[in-house]
Parts: C-alpha cells; structure tokens; sequence
C-alpha cells in the first residue's frame, strides 16, 4: 500500500540492479509538494539565529537558572537577550585574545548551564567549531577528542576540570588553554603549569579580553559551526562535522511542521533543558527556542530533584528519552496503584472516556475537560501546569506508554527520530494523531526518503507492506566524519546517506522504526535473529523494566539479560511465599521461571517463530547504566560491551545445552 496523507512520492520505486538491492519510492512531507523547506533569508548561520533574536526581543528571558540561597533552590533568575549578548561578545574577545582564530577548535564539557551556551554562542560569532566533550563517551573518549579535534582551548564545569587534567600530557600538544565555569583551585593551577597551560576562572576570563577589538569573520551557510562525536556503539566515537546550513535548515523545517499542526512556538513559551547540549537533539531543540525568542531555563543537574524544577520552572515544552518517561509512567502507576479503590476506579473511567474520544478524533484537549480538571489536573500541576507537548527521540518509546502519557498529561505527546548525522529530528510525529502511537510521524519537510530493501533481512521495500533501510536526502544532513573519508564514503550512495535503520512506511505517511539492520545475527541452524525487533516485543512485557537479548551463532537458541520489574518481582514472591529483598530474588531459580514464563507469553502472543523464542535468562537487579559502559548517553545498547560485561553468565546460560 503506498503511503499518502502526510507525504507525497517525488521518484518512482527502482528494481534491484547492477548488484543494488531494490529501492522503493521517493517521498517528501506533503508540504513541501513543491519543494523542500529552505532557511528564510538572511539566516546563513547559527549566529544570525541569536543575532536577530537579540535584536528582536532584546528584553526577553532567554537563559534561567535557580538561585541557590543558604543551600536552597530559589526562584529562577534570568538573564535576558541583550545581557546575555553582551557577555557573549565579551567572551568571543577572550577566546580570540588566547590566539584562537577562526576555524579554530573548542572543547565544552559539563551539565547545561547558561555558561555552557553563552560558550557556544561566542564560538558561533567567532567562526570557531564548537566541540562537546562528555566523559560519558566511555573511558579515554575526552582524551581521544580533543586530540583528534585538535581542541586547543576547552570550558569546563568545575567539577568537570578534573576530567580535563586526567587527560595531561596525552593532550598537551594541542590543549593551550582551560575555562572554568565557576572557580579554579590552587592546586588545579599548579598542576596544569606542569604542561605550560593556562587556566581561569570565569570571571578572570570575561576580563581577558579587555580593551581588544576582534572583528567577527563573515559566515557562510557551508562553514562547520559543530563537530559532534557521536558515542556509537563500538569502535572510536566519530566526529560528525555539522554546517550551518544544516542547523537553519532544520529550524526551517520544524517551523513548518508546527504551523501545518496548528501549533505555534512563540516569546512565552518556555523550555526546562536538561538533554544535554553535548548531543544534537537538545541543541538544535534550544536554537529553535532562541529563533523564536523564547526562554530556557536549565535544571540543577539532579534527575531526583527534576520534578522540583519542574514545577518552578513551568515549562511548556520538554524533550525527554524514553527512560525519564518511563520513570514518570512507573512512578505514576505504582501511585495509581497504591491509592483506593474508588480513587483507581474513577481514573479507570476517566482514563477510558479520555482515550476513546481521542480516537474518535478529538483533539487532547477538547476529549475530556471535565476528566481534566477533576482527575487529570493534579499530575498537570507536578509537571509545572503550561505543559504543551512533550517530544520523545533517542529510542523507541513503548506504545503503552505514549498513550498513558498522551491521555494523563493534557499534553501532546509526540516521536521524533533522527541522528546526529541527520541534524536530530528527520521524522516528527503529528500531535492529536493518536494513529500515529507506535511511530515517528512522517518526514519532517527539508527531508526526501526512500526505504532500500535488504534482502538478508527479508524486508521489501516493493512489498505492499514497505520495509527497509530508511535512506535519507537533504540539506541537512552532516559534511562527513571528521578525518574519515573511509566511513563517510560507507555510508553515503549517490548522495542518498544510509541511516542502518529499517523503516516500515504506514498507510498515512508515518514511519515506523522496526529493526536496526547491523544487529543481526545467525543461530547455529542458520535463522537469522533481528535482534532490536526482539527487545522491542519482550518490552511489552510489564515484568521485565529491560532486556538484552543475545544468540550464539554456534548455539541454536537465544539466551537474555533481563532487569525483572520490581513491583512485580516482588508481588509475585508475595502471592506465592516466597521471601527475600529484591537482589537475592534475582538469584532465585523460581524467579527466573516466573520472568521466563512472562516473556515466553508476550513472545507466543506476538507470534514469534520457535527459534525467537528466548530459552534462558539471567536476573540483574541493576538496570544497564552508563557507569558500567553498557548504554550510550542516549541510552542505546552497546552491544559488545554487554556481550564483554556478561560473558561468564552467558556461557553459563548455554552450557545446559552442551
């Protein structure tokens, strides 16, 4: 079935040729039908984006943080457009006065604060190439970056510096100068006088460039403004070089797509940012703000104390992964579930009549006022009360959970999916679709895609139900990976970048995200396992919080990881005598039965075929975290250090089969 309603086809499909697999038809988000959206004239850069904000709302709030008074969190205070601009231009002159010249390199490392943008914004005035840094790259990663970046001058949050100078005398050939965000110890100073370094404080650096005057360079759209190390999941981090083109032609785009929704960003709207700015997601999330005039208000850097924030700041737009939303859908439920029965009884109907409305096809808003007010409005409220919408992307978000949070929050829940070589969003999912739960909406309107069949995969991009790798074109996408032709020529066919995802087309327009074509393997009697396709139905099951699921391509049967649900685990050990605390029911054979038995049902419910049926599983109470290097930062699983981490258990787990 071609898809229609949100997208128009702009190329005819093409048959396998010349040793290509076969390629279906060519679509672009149907407002674009002429052509793709550009950036507006007159915007060639990242700082034309604040440039003409500053002119245009000079006394707006534009960066907020709490004021912490005897150890309190207060209210928020804010710096304005023009006060934020003139530190800016304050900093720019510093940067340059330590001989950093255009197209130079700087490294930025720490929690988003308004010194993390101010940083980056002077960079942009200065034609310099802004380079997060993240120690959450995994072990020597800010030290692989800053060599390989050639960074010569680099800003830190204080407590950041220290992974700075762990990375002395590896990086001294090029790292000359280091920013403090806040203050600089003793000892901090005489240790990197060791490498003939220079180190300040914030406030002695905004004086540095006192009474010298630095013209800023002439941008154009081609120049490099990022270069973003993205955190893979094996091998070295990639520098994926980002344009300015590539960031005022997203802006464009989204613009576009919020007009065509009836949706509008404007002055007042206000943005909680806590994503980290070191990732594309958030950082072309919070240019988007400051094109629109708009306020951002960073949190305090402390998941626990987010919901505090929260209500402070009152946002009306947030960008989440799906781990914070399933830690507000969990600690929602687990409330519901504790409170009476009429109260759970009430939320039940409300819940029902909600989301019935809502596939009738009201809008969020007009499906239940009175369900608003009187059930939904307390969880509104600990969500700040202005929530507009909430945007979800890094990972698939579960289909139970975006319909809870679309129904409960009064807001609109949408899925975006895009990567750091993409410029984030590529597909953006349309609010009050309820359709499109369990996609990424179609394209968003700067984009052409197309699906490449893959053959070994078994997924048809000509069949009537379209599968395959989505294949993307368009102005904003990256330049190329920094000093890696090699990889860059991978990925790019005829000027077509090959995302490694496979898509299914639906029937409106809308993207589906089904498998990821490199995690990929062969059991012993030569099935091949689509393992994200795996997690993603075991996922279903409430048991289980998550999943890792790994074949032996020597073995026949497939053996997983699971962190068991606690709520669960423990009124299962309830209903049937069974004491312990949470860890030493992980280590229970019943226990593991019982997890088994859960996802043996979800996976016979969904039809899975014999072999994908997982045989063993080992319990872990701990989830998988960036501390022990098995996830990314944006929470993807790195699969060879899983396999590493959990490689005694699992010849454990098969060797009752030997």
């Amino acid at each position: 079935m071609a898809p229609e309603k949100y997208v128009v086809e702009v190329e005819k499909a093409k048959e396998a040729s010349n040793g290509r697999p076969s390629v279906g038809p060519v679509y672009r988000n149907v407002a674009a039908k002429g052509e793709l959206a550009h950036s507006p004239e007159g915007l060639e850069s990242c700082w034309d984006v604040f440039r003409l904000s500053v002119e245009k709302y000079p006394g707006n709030r534009m960066l907020g943080r709490r004021e912490i008074v005897n150890g309190k969190a207060g209210k928020y205070v804010w710096l304005t457009y023009k006060e934020v601009h003139d530190i800016v231009m304050k900093v720019g002159q510093s940067i340059r006065s330590c001989g950093v010249k255009p197209g130079g390199r700087c490294g930025i490392i720490g929690t988003n604060c308004p010194e993390w943008m101010i940083s980056m914004q002077a960079c942009n005035a200065h034609g310099i190439y802004c380079v997060p840094l993240y120690d959450t790259l995994g072990a020597g990663a800010v030290e692989y970056v800053i060599c390989h970046a050639e960074v010569s001058i680099a800003f830190a949050e204080e407590k950041k510096i220290s992974e700075l100078l762990k990375t002395f005398p590896k990086t001294e050939e090029y790292l000359k100068t280091i920013v403090s965000f806040g203050k600089v110890t003793p000892e901090q100073r005489e240790e990197v006088e060791k490498f003939g370094v220079a180190i300040y404080s914030w406030d002695e650096f905004l004086q540095l460039g006192d009474g010298k005057e630095f013209d800023l360079p002439v941008k154009k759209k081609s120049d490099i403004c990022t270069i973003m190390y993205t955190s893979g999941t094996t091998g070295d981090p990639k520098g994926v070089l980002i344009s300015n083109n590539s960031i005022v032609t997203i802006l464009a785009g989204f613009r576009k797509m919020i007009e065509s929704t009836n949706e509008q960003l404007t002055p007042d709207d206000v943005y909680m940012s806590y994503l980290p700015l070191a990732h594309i997601f958030d950082r072309v999330i919070e240019e988007l703000f400051i094109n629109h005039g708009a306020a951002i208000g960073f949190w305090r850097g402390d998941i626990k104390l987010m919901l505090e924030d929260l209500g402070e700041l009152k946002p009306t737009f947030i960008c989440a992964v799906p781990r914070v939303l399933d830690r507000i859908y969990s600690g929602l439920t687990e409330k519901l579930s504790s409170g009476g029965f009429l109260q759970s009884k009430l939320f039940d109907i409300a819940y029902s009549y909600k989301l019935n409305n809502m596939k009738k096809g009201l809008r969020q808003n007009e499906a239940s006022p009175f369900f608003d007010n009187i059930v939904f409005n307390k969880l509104k409220q600990s969500l700040g009360g202005n929530l507009r919408l909430i945007l979800c992307g890094a990972a698939p978000l579960a289909n139970h959970i975006e319909t809870f949070l679309r129904v409960v929050t009064c807001a609109h829940v949408i899925q975006g999916y895009g990567m750091t070589e993409t410029c984030a969003g590529t597909f953006i999912s349309i609010p009050d679709e309820v359709s499109m739960i369990g996609t990424v909406g179609p394209p968003v309107s700067n984009v052409d895609v197309c699906l490449e069949s893959v053959p070994e995969m078994g997924y048809d991009a000509l069949s009537s139900t379209p599968r395959g790798e989505i294949c993307i074109r368009g102005e904003t996408l990256f330049s190329g990976y920094n000093k890696r032709e090699d990889l860059t020529k991978e990925v790019f066919t005829d000027g077509w970048f090959h995302t490694g995802d496979i898509g299914e087309w639906q029937p409106d327009g809308a993207m589906k995200i089904i498998d990821r074509k490199k995690n990929i393997f062969k059991l012993s009697q030569g099935e091949y396992v689509a393992v994200e396709n795996l997690e993603n139905v075991y996922g279903n099951a409430s048991a289980a919080d998550a999943i890792w699921v790994y074949g032996n391509s020597f073995e026949s049967f497939l053996v997983a990881v699971v962190t068991p649900n606690k709520q669960s685990l423990m009124r299962w050990a309830e209903a049937n005598g069974i004491t312990g605390d949470f860890n030493s029911l992980c280590e229970n054979p019943k226990a593991k039965e019982f997890i088994l038995g859960e996802l043996t049902k979800i996976g016979k419910e969904k039809k899975l075929k014999g072999f994908e049926l997982v045989k063993a599983v080992h319990l872990d109470p701990v989830i998988f975290d960036l501390k022990r290097g098995l996830i990314t930062p944006t929470y993807k699983k790195k699969r060879p250090q899983l396999l590493k981490y959990y490689q005694s258990i699992i010849d454990n787990m098969y060797k009752p089969a030997k």
